[in-house]
């Protein structure tokens, strides 16, 4: 009986199919020119800013007894010694108009957002240190939150000024509408000059030092207490080539109406401020892929 035999055709092995490869969320590349001020990034990013912001305001009034009312505090105990200093020990002529308290109280707000915003945003990188070396975000998101927390504070004090002004039958004028114009010069002027000296301390930790002594410097040189119409000659002109002069003057013909400064003052205080924002963007991009190694 002979035996039947079947062949089975052979199976062809498949290999399995290759799967496509995950696209990564983020793809980190050496940036060049202007692309570091990424808009879109930030605004991706524009949770995390406003989490720093909130973060910085918790932390500073944690502890205290009286909290959020040093805001308040400490612009009015700063005005009323300056205007005892210079008003009444040193006598220097102020606006006829205007008691030498509320005067000097509008230079005092103003020259804290300066402060405030520069010491703030200067330190930001070294004071998050740890998020630098370990976490990828733009890096521009530490110094701007400080902008945030900073323009709170100063929206504080200006809305303690009504009560001030309504007390002491001070009227501002149309000038008033032009007030945010000066906010946002000081703003880049601090933020400009934070955003270099940010960069700096990365790898000269002198600049921290340094930084609160030129600051306190530059107030007594700033007419913070004084008027710029009191001085003359070439003092004068030493000055209107402070860059925040010219903005203080502006704070007070927006809240105060103390008369319209001059044109060539506020221009040239508007430039300077621009120019050194730029500055200080273009410094911190160039420097910012070193941040992590170094800090």
């Amino acid at each position: 009986m002979s035996q039947l035999s079947i062949e089975t055709p052979a199976v062809e092995k498949r290999s399995p199919a290759p799967q496509a490869e995950p696209k990564p969320y983020k793809i980190l590349k050496q940036r060049s020119g202007w692309q570091a001020l990424n808009v879109r990034e930030l605004w991706q990013f524009r949770d995390l800013l406003v989490m720093f912001a909130q973060r910085d305001l918790r932390l500073r009034y944690k502890q205290t007894i009286l909290g959020v009312a040093w805001v308040v505090l400490q612009p009015l105990i700063s005005a009323a010694i300056l205007a005892f200093v210079f008003g009444r020990v040193a006598k220097l002529p102020g606006p006829a108009n205007v008691p030498y308290f509320v005067f000097t109280y509008v230079g005092m707000i103003a020259w804290t957002l300066f402060s405030t915003t520069l010491t703030k945003s200067s330190g930001s990188l070294v004071g998050n240190a740890n998020l630098v070396t370990k976490v990828y975000f733009p890096r521009l998101v530490l110094p701007l939150s400080t902008v945030l927390s900073s323009l709170l504070d100063f929206g504080v004090a200006l809305l303690m000024l009504v009560p001030i002004e309504l007390m002491n039958h001070v009227k501002p004028g149309a000038s008033l509408l032009l007030l945010p114009i000066w906010v946002g010069l000081v703003l880049m002027l601090a933020t400009g000059i934070g955003l270099h000296a940010a960069s700096l301390m990365v790898s000269y930790r002198d600049i921290q030092h340094i930084l609160p002594v030129a600051t306190m410097f530059l107030m007594f040189a700033s007419p913070v207490a004084y008027t710029i119409s009191g001085i003359s000659g070439k003092t004068k002109l030493l000055y209107t080539l402070n860059p925040i002069t010219g903005i203080l003057e502006g704070f007070r013909w927006s809240l105060l109406n103390t008369g319209t400064p001059q044109a060539g003052v506020l221009a040239y205080s508007a430039i300077f401020s621009f120019i050194v924002f730029v500055w200080g963007a273009y410094s911190f991009r160039r420097m910012e892929r070193k941040f992590a190694d170094v800090i």
